[in-house]
Parts: C-alpha cells; sequence; structure tokens
C-alpha cells in the first residue's frame, strides 16, 4: 500500500518507494498493544478489573483508529470466502491446542471464577479487539521487519538492523513471503507477551499463526483464527469451569 506524501508530509520514505519506513511505522503498531499491556498491568491492583477491562476496551480502541491510515491491509485477495473459512477451522484447532498445551501446567484449586460483568468485558476484548492489535503487531509488523532485517542480513550488507529499520518498508513485502527467521522472531514476540506458564501453548500458537499468514497470504485469516480462538476457549471456561485457564 503506497503511503501518499501530500497525506503525511512529515513521514520518512523507504528510498525509491514512496513507503513510510518500519522506523515511523514502529508508534501505530506497537502503541495498542502497549497501552493494552500497561493499564492491565499498572492499573491491577488499583481499580476493579470491570473498569480495567473498560479502560482497556476504550484507549486500545481510540489507538487503532489513530493508527488504521498506516496499517497494511487486512484482505489482500478479490475474495475472502477462504480466509474466514480457514481462519474459523484454524481458530477452533488452535484452541484445543491452547487447552492441551496450557492445561498440564495449571491448578484448578487455584482460580476463581469471573463475574458476569468481568466475564463479558473480557470476552469482548479477547474475542474482537485483542486479535486485532496483537495479529497487526506481531503478523503484520514484527513478521515483515523480521523478514526484511534477514533478507539485509543474507545479503550481508553492514548493520542490517538499521537498514531494515530506516531504509525499507514493510509495505514491500509481497503477500505469501516468509523465512523461518521471520517466523521464530514473530513467535518469540507473541510469547513474551504470555505469562510463564503459557509459553508452551504461546509457542505452538504462534506457529499456527506464522503457518495460517503464508498458507492464506492476508492478515484477516490470522485475525478470524485469534478471534475465535478466544471466544471459543472463553465458552469451554464457562462451560466446564476450568477458571485457571485465564
Amino acid at each position: 500500500m503506497m503511503r501518499q506524501t501530500s497525506k503525511q508530509p512529515r513521514a520518512e520514505q523507504a528510498p525509491g518507494t514512496g513507503m513510510t519506513t518500519n522506523q515511523r511505522l514502529l508508534l501505530p503498531y506497537i502503541a495498542p498493544y502497549l497501552a493494552y499491556v500497561l493499564i492491565s498491568s499498572t492499573l491491577a491492583e488499583t481499580i476493579p478489573i470491570e473498569l480495567n477491562y473498560l479502560l482497556r476496551i476504550v484507549i486500545t480502541t481510540a489507538l487503532l483508529a489513530w493508527g488504521w491510515r498506516w496499517y497494511i491491509p487486512l484482505v489482500q485477495k478479490k475474495s475472502i470466502s477462504s480466509s474466514l473459512l480457514i481462519g474459523t477451522l484454524t481458530g477452533l484447532a488452535g484452541c484445543a491446542l491452547w487447552i492441551l498445551c496450557l492445561l498440564p501446567f495449571t491448578d484448578a484449586a487455584s482460580a476463581a471464577p469471573w463475574t458476569s460483568t468481568g466475564f463479558l468485558l473480557r470476552l469482548s476484548a479477547a474475542g474482537l479487539l485483542v486479535p486485532v492489535f496483537e495479529e497487526l503487531m506481531i503478523h503484520g509488523f514484527a513478521f515483515r521487519m523480521a523478514l526484511q532485517w534477514d533478507q539485509c542480513r543474507r545479503q550481508g550488507l553492514e548493520a542490517p538492523l538499521q537498514e531494515a529499520l530506516h531504509n525499507r518498508s514493510i509495505d514491500q513485502v509481497k503477500p505469501g513471503q516468509w523465512s523461518w527467521m521471520a517466523v521464530a522472531i514473530s513467535t518469540l514476540v507473541f510469547v513474551s507477551g504470555h505469562a510463564s506458564q503459557e509459553w508452551p501453548a504461546a509457542i505452538a500458537y504462534g506457529l499456527l499463526m506464522a503457518w495460517l499468514l503464508i498458507r492464506q497470504r492476508d492478515l484477516l485469516a490470522c485475525i478470524i483464527a485469534h478471534g475465535i480462538t478466544n471466544i471459543s476457549l472463553a465458552g469451554y471456561i464457562a462451560a466446564t469451569g476450568s477458571w485457571q485457564l485465564w
């Protein structure tokens, strides 16, 4: 997607492309994620969980709206039906995978049920909001940025990270392009946002989402899958009382 100079007069552009450099794209992609995590962690002990989630939803949504003009297109193909179908099926499989990988590392006795309001707010955030900003950051930006760094490294360029940051744009990456380094780094980024007992599940799920991105060649499938996984997990937790999974 081309970045028009007339719309962003201050944006630095990758040489010869007219596209905004990765350095300038970093903040729009990472700001919603950071806001969500900071509200979660810094206010966890000072305000009710319901208010905490409400703040996360409002502020993160506002940041997504602000950054939307910089994001890559969610759909890269004329038909989105396959991404919707494969995303849904992958999301259901991902839920089962997450449960199987996480259960051995949890303690049911230490978990308490959520209030109805808290449950609904968390379900809304996890099912509708988290998949959007996490997939934009992880498989929209981090995956592509890691791929470009890997390409610069393989080309023998001096300071490949600086080259990828200042002289490349993730908009230059064609749908379906990938490398093992991009898969590994994006998966590690995803894992870093989870508690240690969730790491095995997060590694498996991060690899699954990387596979889906490469297969479907658009971000919509990953967002759909991520949302279906989170909603299905919430349903499983409510139906079985497995509150330790949250």
